[in-house]
């Protein structure tokens, strides 16, 4: 009797831990804010993030992609249409796929605090609005460059940390989320959320007030870096994720040390109302639908015994089978570890026209023009 009690104890704080989130589905704000070629990094930053959620589970639908350049068709890009957050080239995080929702000169402040507070025009179409709840976990990742409670927008505007503070508090009384993680990576990245008031934040910065945060991965083919040295190590622990994953995010918090991004990344955790511990990396980067309990009866019509019956076998089937393996859709763990492929060697196009030159010649001074017939 005592065993029972205890099991059904254990079962309840199970399902406890299991909803404990409070939220039924998930959205990301990605930003970049930076134009130009030598700002590629931050573009493969924002590609990079986009990427990662999308394959742990969050669709288009639920993700607003603002992009202030489009490298991929940039003149300077040797490989057009591509756009790589590693030297080695193997994985293009630009892919088939990507949904850009704003871009070029839309990615202004404006245009990201009307996103936030949802104060938009009506003629706005739905893949550019953030049509979050009160029962949404929203994830805002931000790019680009900026300094002491600033962030530049492609180097004409910026917002400021105050304004970033009151958009949130405008999202929570408008009750547009439910629990709030914001990421920076940019140069005194956590002087961005020392502001914040609202409650359920959670706030990642790359670097502290003071510091900048550094690029990663340099490419002297293109000349420039492919990302920043924050974003590179999340990325890489965000490979081992999968949409089953009990990681939380005290694990996230430790994904950069000092030691490998020689800036000191920051985090904030005061105004969040749960333990970090007992967060989830997948209540942020992925969307896992939780099923709600009920104490109500449910009277089902006429044919329930046979639905019944048809339960039990289906619950009988479902033991019987082995349980869910979460295959990767790209070995990107092996890929970005792996050594730069030499290129192939092509002979210049001079080098071809003067060897055709030099055999012609050595032709005619053998057999002259009479023999002109025999070429062509």
């Amino acid at each position: 009797y005592c065993f029972a009690i205890s099991l059904r104890f254990w079962c309840v704080d199970q399902a406890e831990q299991f909803f404990r989130s409070g939220h039924t589905n998930n959205w990301a704000v990605l930003v970049c804010t930076s134009r130009f070629w030598f700002n590629y990094r931050h573009v493969a930053n924002t590609l990079s993030v986009y990427r990662s959620v999308k394959r742990l589970g969050i669709p288009d639908s639920h993700i607003v992609l603002m992009l202030a350049d489009d490298m991929a068709c940039n003149p300077r890009n040797p490989k057009p249409a591509t756009v790589f957050s590693h030297k080695n080239m193997e994985l293009n995080v630009y892919g088939d796929d990507v949904e850009v929702d704003y871009r070029s000169y839309e990615v202004t402040v404006e245009n990201f605090l009307r996103v936030l507070t949802g104060r938009i025009p009506p003629s706005t179409p739905r893949s550019k609005r953030l049509l979050s709840d009160d029962r949404s976990n929203i994830l805002i990742y931000m790019t680009g460059h900026g300094g002491n409670g600033f962030l530049k927008f492609q180097d004409s505007e910026e917002i400021t940390n105050i304004e970033l503070a009151d958009a949130f508090e405008q999202m929570w009384q408008k009750r547009r989320y439910n629990e709030l993680l914001f990421i920076i990576d940019t140069c005194q990245g956590a002087s961005m959320y020392e502001r914040f008031y609202s409650p359920n934040i959670m706030a990642l910065a790359s670097s502290q007030v003071g510091e900048d945060s550094l690029s990663h991965q340099p490419d002297p083919a293109i000349g420039v870096h492919l990302m920043d040295r924050y974003t590179f190590y999340v990325l890489e622990f965000l490979e081992e994720i999968n949409p089953a994953s009990q990681t939380n995010m005290n694990d996230l918090f430790q994904v950069c040390p000092k030691s490998l991004c020689v800036s000191t990344p920051g985090h904030r955790t005061d105004l969040f109302q749960r333990d970090p511990k007992n967060v989830l990396i997948t209540d942020f980067f992925g969307s896992v639908r939780k099923v709600e309990i009920t104490t109500e009866t449910i009277n089902l019509q006429q044919g329930s015994e046979i639905m019944e019956s048809s339960y039990k076998e289906d619950q009988m089937d479902e033991e019987l089978m082995e349980p869910l393996k979460y295959a990767e859709q790209l070995p990107v763990a092996q890929i970005i570890h792996q050594k730069p492929k030499l290129k192939d060697w092509h002979p210049p196009g001079g080098f071809i026209l003067g060897l055709w030159a030099l055999i012609i010649m050595v032709f005619f001074k053998t057999y002259g023009i009479k023999h002109m017939k025999f070429i062509f």
